[in-house]
């Protein structure tokens, strides 16, 4: 906790003093160029991946950077998605997952609901991802397995966004484009969704396309 209260103790100093102006302009009102959805890791620095500044990315964060699909029982994801897009005017919504993801790791080998009943509910909202690694990826196990079901529920989750009224609307006027990225923790390097290659591949090398509707990696 200390390290907590020092480093507060040196942004107000040191970096808020230096950039007053343009915190107080923050406080008049935020327009995000993003929203960034990722998992709740202690690892992942969405600002500090991208290089974003203070009100450049409206985030969501939670085990597994799940979307929950549309329906009668609307939580804070939903909310939060209906408000970035129709309020905030985010063009741009961006699923990334991770390497390590111990999320991922719970729905290959999930862990007891008696001991985790509110985990293991929300990791229902990635049961196609399971069904996906059973019935097509098989032949894989350990590392390979986890990173492969990691690709794929950035992709299961885009499309559990689209069920989302706001996102549908705005995506068929093309005014909002969907983006799938594995970061990568050991590395530092970024994966993103290719639609022509239909695999990830390293931001970079790559034209950065928004991924079109249902459009399925290759197996």
């Amino acid at each position: 906790m200390q390290k907590l209260l020092d480093g507060l103790h040196d942004f107000q100093a040191n970096v808020f003093a230096t950039r007053r102006e343009f915190f107080e302009r923050l406080a008049l009102g935020q327009r995000p160029e993003a929203l960034f959805i990722t998992c709740s890791d202690s690892r992942i620095n969405p600002a500090l991946i991208t290089g974003a500044d203070p009100g450049e990315l409206f985030i969501i964060r939670n085990a597994g950077n799940i979307v929950p699909p549309w329906g009668p029982n609307h939580g804070g994801e939903a909310a939060t998605i209906e408000f970035g897009v129709a309020a905030l005017g985010v063009k741009d919504i961006i699923v990334c997952g991770h390497s390590q993801c111990g999320a991922m790791k719970g729905l290959l080998d999930p862990p007891s609901p008696d001991d985790f009943p509110a985990l293991c509910s929300f990791l229902g909202h990635a049961a196609a991802t399971k069904r996906i690694m059973k019935e097509n990826y098989g032949h894989l196990a350990g590392e390979a397995l986890l990173s492969t079901t990691i690709e794929e529920n950035t992709l299961v989750q885009l499309e559990n966004l689209r069920t989302h009224p706001v996102v549908a609307a705005k995506v068929a006027r093309r005014e909002l484009n969907l983006h799938a990225w594995v970061y990568e923790l050991e590395t530092g390097v970024v994966f993103s969704f290719d639609p022509a290659e239909r695999q990830f591949l390293p931001l970079g090398e790559q034209r950065h396309e928004p991924v079109p509707g249902l459009q399925r990696r290759a197996i």
